[in-house]
């Protein structure tokens, strides 16, 4: 492999506080040097960046991948195109699929499948319960020893509370994180926007934002009395917000994570029964927005993910409340982002950080950062190009975005993985 020079290059690693002007050296698929000054090596590859931004490859902490079990909807390999487009060299697959991530060997096949693409590497999730159904724990340990980064049940709630305290336990003793979608079964039933004025006006069966807070305030309680360490899924209200930030205050091992919808679109972009906005949780009120953006800036949340859940058409073409929950996130997932940073709310390391080893510190995972010596696993990135979002034209076969229309500044213009380029 011959050496690679990507310079003129605006370097940004929010790990190591980095953000100057200069070059990254790429060698035997790894950095090897970087900084302003830089030669060029004899017979390497010289690559212009133009002024564009450079940082560690995205790290993405919550994603379905379609496999096994949904290949209609999107396989590993399709989500590795869009991941590539949207600067995620390394993501986190969900394990609620068909069959489950309960068992060992399907940790390990889902790792092997990531490998396949070259471009991508998947961090599996273990199942906390045996089918994701709630009501066997599953084998923890063997899951961990095989490589599950955390447990959880992936888009559906633990909501046993004993079920939730053993799994607590058992995951403390493998030092391991435990992962809520944090939303009373409950009072979410049968839901699909949240409760209020609009919910009202459209006719659509509602989903109280308390259903999220109770979630949070019950787990930890119960993170209380067995000391372990709880993470909590796109949080999307104010009151658990709120909750999250006064545990972390007191000490608990609790962290959070939101998705670009949460702080970017509030309940109203459902429209008239616009499917493709129906997401899990749902969207919420201004107010709520308004809280999610002001405890990204804040470092209440402690990671964006794309919350990426390919659906097919044919799950969105049908009435409002038929329609399955879920919104493509790879490919948007950095521009969508950015957006604060254009906006002021963010400045762009910060925003980065979110994105790259903030993540990667949550699931205990090498890569976000541009450490010498670490995989050149790399996003280039031109902050200022605009583009616009459109269903039908993202990379990957799922195509059903919340943000269809969306126009946005912030573009992906080079991949690489392990000092190989996959996108640009």
């Amino acid at each position: 492999m011959i050496d690679v020079i990507i310079e003129n290059v605006r370097l940004i690693d929010p790990a190591a506080g980095l953000d100057q002007h200069g070059a990254l050296l790429v060698r035997d698929g790894r950095i090897a040097d970087l900084g302003g000054g830089l030669g060029r090596p004899e017979g390497a590859q010289v690559i212009d960046g133009d002024g564009a931004i450079l940082c560690p490859g995205l790290v993405d902490m919550r994603a379905e991948v379609g496999e096994p079990g949904g290949e209609y909807r999107e396989t590993i390999a399709s989500a590795a195109v869009a991941a590539a487009a949207g600067g995620i060299t390394t993501l986190a697959a969900l394990p609620d699929t068909k069959p489950a991530i309960d068992d060992p060997a399907l940790v390990r096949h889902l790792r092997a499948r990531g490998e396949e693409t070259g471009s991508l590497t998947i961090l599996p999730y273990g199942a906390a319960t045996k089918g994701c159904r709630g009501e066997e724990l599953a084998e923890l340990g063997l899951l961990r020893e095989a490589g599950a980064v955390a447990f959880t049940d992936g888009a559906r709630a633990i909501g046993s509370a004993r079920m939730m305290r053993l799994i607590l336990a058992y995951a403390k003793g493998f030092g391991a994180r435990v992962v809520q979608h944090p939303e009373d079964p409950s009072l979410a039933e049968g839901g699909a926007a949240t409760s209020g004025e609009l919910a009202t006006r459209l006719g659509l069966p509602a989903i109280h934002p308390a259903a999220e807070a109770l979630m949070v305030a019950r787990d930890l309680r119960l993170l209380r009395m067995t000391g372990g360490s709880l993470h909590f899924a796109h949080v999307s209200t104010g009151e658990a917000i709120d909750l999250i930030r006064m545990a972390k205050a007191q000490g608990l091992d609790v962290t959070c994570d939101t998705a670009p919808p949460y702080f970017d679109l509030n309940e109203t972009a459902i429209g008239n029964f616009r499917t493709y906005a129906k997401l899990s949780p749902p969207l919420r009120c201004e107010a709520d927005r308004l809280a999610v953006l002001a405890a990204v800036v804040d470092g209440t949340i402690d990671a964006i993910a794309s919350d990426h859940q390919p659906r097919d058409a044919d799950d969105k073409r049908l009435p409002f409340a038929q329609a399955a929950p879920g919104g493509a996130g790879l490919a948007t997932l950095l521009a969508v982002t950015l957006a604060q940073v254009h906006g002021g709310a963010l400045d762009v390391s910060r925003a980065l950080g979110l994105l790259t080893c903030g993540p990667a510190g949550l699931l205990g995972a090498k890569g976000g950062t541009l450490a010498r010596g670490s995989s050149a696993d790399l996003c280039l990135f031109d902050l200022d190009a605009a583009w616009q979002i459109q269903s039908g034209a993202l990379p990957g076969r799922a195509q059903n975005t919340p943000f269809d229309g969306r126009a946005v500044e912030g573009q992906v213009i080079g991949t690489w993985k392990a000092g190989r380029r996959v996108f640009g």
